[in-house]
């Protein structure tokens, strides 16, 4: 995927996209849910990515497919079984992304007690960008992000409301599963989240990084 950072196209490789869920008390609220005590986390595959001004595609097996705008966090250094003091010096930078869901087919997997990679996996489903900004520039405790569709706010949020800042976060992700360089960790959504539908425009933001837009449509094939 090739993204601005700096003053150059970068070519981002990463190995794996990480996921945290609830990460902020009143979306865990929104969705009928308490906030987990230890970080929770899922896996979306590399093949979702979507660029800045790319496209949604909203898959026929779903009836609503929602957004839920986060920031994340790019791994520069490869980090096993870090400290947070680690973290913070191992990280190339931040950009913004959004999770996209087919909250339909998440809803009744977890009825039935079975894993939602579904839900979440579906090519496009991850829209990231337009620019990682380097890591030493921003203070990820302390960032606004917001979300707009076709030009009307629908999520806003503070960075400082997270449950689990970056630097923990990402100590507690390394003690399970390493962290390769250019891997991603989205670090979870404010409460607001809501479904897209064919034709929306979608605007994604978070001060000092700047605004991710891309399209949405069906799928016709």
């Amino acid at each position: 995927m090739l993204i601005d950072f700096e003053d150059h196209k970068f070519d981002l490789k990463p190995t794996k996209i990480i996921a945290v869920a609830r990460n902020y008390r009143a979306h865990a609220t929104e969705m009928n849910s308490t906030a987990p005590e230890e970080p929770q986390f899922f896996l979306k595959p590399v093949s979702s990515l979507t660029s800045h001004q790319g496209t949604v595609v909203l898959p026929r097996m779903s009836q609503r497919v929602d957004y839920e705008v986060e920031l994340a966090v790019i791994i520069q250094n490869r980090l096993k079984k870090c400290t947070p003091e680690q973290v913070m010096n191992s990280l190339l930078g931040y950009t913004v992304f959004v999770d996209v869901t087919a909250r339909d087919i998440q809803n009744e997997a977890k009825k039935q007690g079975m894993p939602w990679a579904i839900a979440k996996g579906f090519d496009t489903f991850a829209p990231m960008g337009p620019r990682i900004v380097d890591a030493k520039k921003l203070d990820p405790a302390n960032l606004d992000l917001w979300l707009k569709v076709n030009g009307a706010f629908k999520q806003q949020g503070n960075t400082r409301s997270m449950i689990h800042p970056v630097d923990k976060l990402i100590a507690y992700i390394s003690q399970i599963m390493t962290l390769e360089p250019h891997d991603i960790i989205a670090t979870g959504t404010p409460e607001g989240i809501g479904p897209m539908k064919h034709g929306d425009h979608m605007e994604a933001g978070i001060d000092g990084i700047g605004i991710l837009e891309f399209a949405v449509k069906t799928d016709k094939e």
